[in-house]
């Protein structure tokens, strides 16, 4: 597994679960029927022992073992459809990976092996083991069918290809040769196992829908500016990262890929993060795709419920509160970065920036003219109720850290983000509160945190106040408005960020970490230059006036993506390499908000505050 760098997995998805597939044609990572549920292709956090299923050009071994990487690989047009290509030495042949989109059917991973010039012998090894790697199923031919059980899961693989089951190895292969033009297609169907057999795929019907499904939704992108390519792969990925019966969005398809290889740093990250999703609602917002905001709006109603006092950071798609945390102890672990984990323990955690991100969103939707919702407008004062509330407290930060709670700088600006948001849509007429009360609530939390986050001395803003460390969430200190750009504090909080965080090709980390003691944070190890943070630099430097800057940072960090457009959570600039779950939701987010910033002041003379 150490040759396989995270960015070498391509994402195919049907916007509800996702497979990742490296570049030698295996598929080491799929669960169903959601993106939370246990994985029976595991061997991304393991070996090929917890399951994989490998197609390409022959010979493969029983274990898939010494496949060749693919020699070009892309998606077909703007869509999710994976084409790899190899280069044998008798001829070429190509595989098209997709899911298509459910639509009530069953979730389905289709795959066509297509010769495209001589012949080239093809194997296919398909080695499913449910519950994360743990069992290994019963496997037998049911009319034409090949059937694979385990309790409550079934596999069944269709594929006029020749197929051979150990069923004591649990393992199906086929082996067979394909001439210039010729197609074999292999569907493989989950469904509960006491539901019985699904219906059997027609894979070019299959294609040929899932193509035209996304080339409409890409149609209605709005976006024309001159990162278009990369602004659409990203919102390509986002779609497929919604989980389509509830408008809830993972923050990544992926659990326990590395924050640092070898480290402890490592976390589920296939949960809703309000955070997450509320500037994704943006992002879509900006680029045309409000079917998308809406039902993100109806899933953040129905998730969030009851009293603020009981908003939780992150919620499982269907708005669960319960995401209980727990280690499996059987995975080694991606290049053996142990714990495994499933569940996320952050979920009780408190985090007070998080009502300003959901009401910054829906500020935003108003100036975009997305019609006003009463429960919507309920939610948005009972918010800003809780934060006049509780806004004085310690809270855990942004960065979901385990040292211990702290009154953090960005929380406190995100909390009179919540205030002067709702004073705006007061004075607007879109709300009705008390105009005096919140006025004053605003200037009483400015002042508050311009006396105690701010360092005068060193001229930068800080991550909590009367500590010394710098956090990269400031740099959105003229994203929100807190202070206009050209403020010497801005500039000082911009520079300082730069010199004490950022890299020798300048990236920038999120926060010190301490590598072998425990950090501010509460954990050992050190991790890679945070992608997201290093997206609000380049929105930092093109609000100050360093348009110029922006824009070289911004076209560094395309290079940072893999060669389909993905980008993972982190980077690291030492190793040249991607770190942590993939693809990353806020990672792209930071993409297309930066593209669209940079494509903004291009055409204003006047830097303008993006709310």
């Amino acid at each position: 597994m150490e040759r396989r760098r995270i960015e070498d997995y391509a994402p195919i998805g049907d916007m509800q679960t996702a497979a990742m597939i490296c570049r030698d044609g295996s598929m080491d990572w799929l669960c169903a029927p959601r993106f939370d549920s246990e994985a029976f292709f595991a061997s991304l956090l393991g070996t090929e022992e917890h399951g994989f299923w490998r197609l390409g050009p022959a010979p493969a071994s029983a274990a898939g073992g010494g496949a060749p990487y693919a020699d070009r690989r892309r998606y077909l047009g703007e869509s999710q459809i994976l084409v790899s290509e190899w280069d044998a030495p008798r001829g070429t042949v190509r595989v098209l990976d997709f899911m298509p989109p459910r639509e009530g059917r069953a979730p389905q991973v289709i795959r066509i092996v297509e010769g495209v010039s001589g012949e080239v012998e093809v194997a296919s090894v398909l080695s499913a083991r449910f519950g994360y790697g743990q069992h290994t199923p019963s496997i037998h031919e049911d009319g034409g069918r090949t059937a694979l059980v385990s309790g409550p899961d079934s596999l069944w693989l269709d594929t006029p290809a020749r197929v051979k089951s150990r069923e004591k190895a649990g393992v199906i292969t086929s082996r067979f040769t394909v001439a210039a033009g010729q197609r074999y297609a292999f569907a493989l169907s989950w469904r509960p196992s006491h539901n019985g057999a699904p219906e059997v795929a027609d894979a070019e019907a299959a294609l040929a829908a899932t193509e035209e499904f996304w080339r409409t939704w890409t149609a209605q992108c709005t976006y024309q500016g001159p990162y278009r390519e990369a602004v659409v792969r990203a919102l390509i990925t986002l779609k497929a990262m919604t989980f389509a019966p509830t408008g809830g969005i993972v923050a990544a398809l992926t659990t326990s890929l590395p924050e640092e290889i070898g480290g402890v740093r490592n976390w589920d990250y296939r949960y809703t993060w309000l955070r997450d999703a509320a500037i994704s609602f943006s992002a879509m917002l900006r680029t045309g795709y409000r079917d998308e905001a809406v039902a993100w709006r109806k899933w953040l109603l129905r998730a969030v419920g009851g009293r603020p006092e009981s908003l939780q950071i992150m919620y499982g798609l269907a708005g669960e509160r319960t995401l209980t945390e727990r280690v499996l102890e059987w995975l080694p672990g991606y290049a053996g970065s142990v714990p495994v984990r499933v569940g996320n323990g952050a979920a009780g955690q408190l985090q007070l920036d998080v009502p300003g991100e959901v009401i910054e969103t829906l500020f935003v939707a108003h100036q975009q003219g997305v019609a006003r919702c009463e429960s919507t407008a309920a939610l948005h004062l009972r918010l800003v109720n809780y934060v006049a509330q509780h806004w004085r407290k310690p809270d855990d930060g942004i960065w979901e850290v385990l040292g211990g709670r702290r009154h953090f700088t960005h929380s406190q600006i995100m909390c009179w983000v919540t205030v002067d948001r709702t004073v705006r849509l007061v004075e607007d007429g879109v709300l009705d509160a008390d105009l005096d009360m919140l006025s004053a609530l605003r200037e009483e939390i400015h002042a508050e945190v311009c006396a105690k986050g701010y360092d005068p001395v060193r001229n930068t803003f800080v991550q909590s106040y009367g500590a010394p460390e710098l956090d990269a969430s400031l740099l959105l200190l003229p994203r929100t408005g807190f202070l206009p750009p050209d403020d010497p504090r801005v500039i000082g909080t911009v520079d300082a960020i730069q010199r004490e965080l950022g890299t020798a090709d300048g990236l920038v980390h999120r926060y010190p970490t301490a590598g072998r003691g425990e950090g501010v944070d509460g954990l050992p190890g050190n991790e890679g230059a945070f992608i997201l943070c290093c997206f609000w630099l380049v929105d930092a430097l093109a609000l100050t006036g360093r348009l110029t800057e922006a824009k070289s940072l911004f076209e560094r960090l395309l290079e940072l993506r893999s060669d389909l457009g993905h980008l993972a959570e982190e980077y690291d600039p030492v190793a040249q390499r991607q770190l942590g779950n993939a693809p990353q939701a806020c990672s792209l987010i930071g993409l297309i908000e930066s593209a669209a910033l940079l494509d903004e002041l291009e055409h204003t003379v006047t830097p303008v505050i993006a709310a």
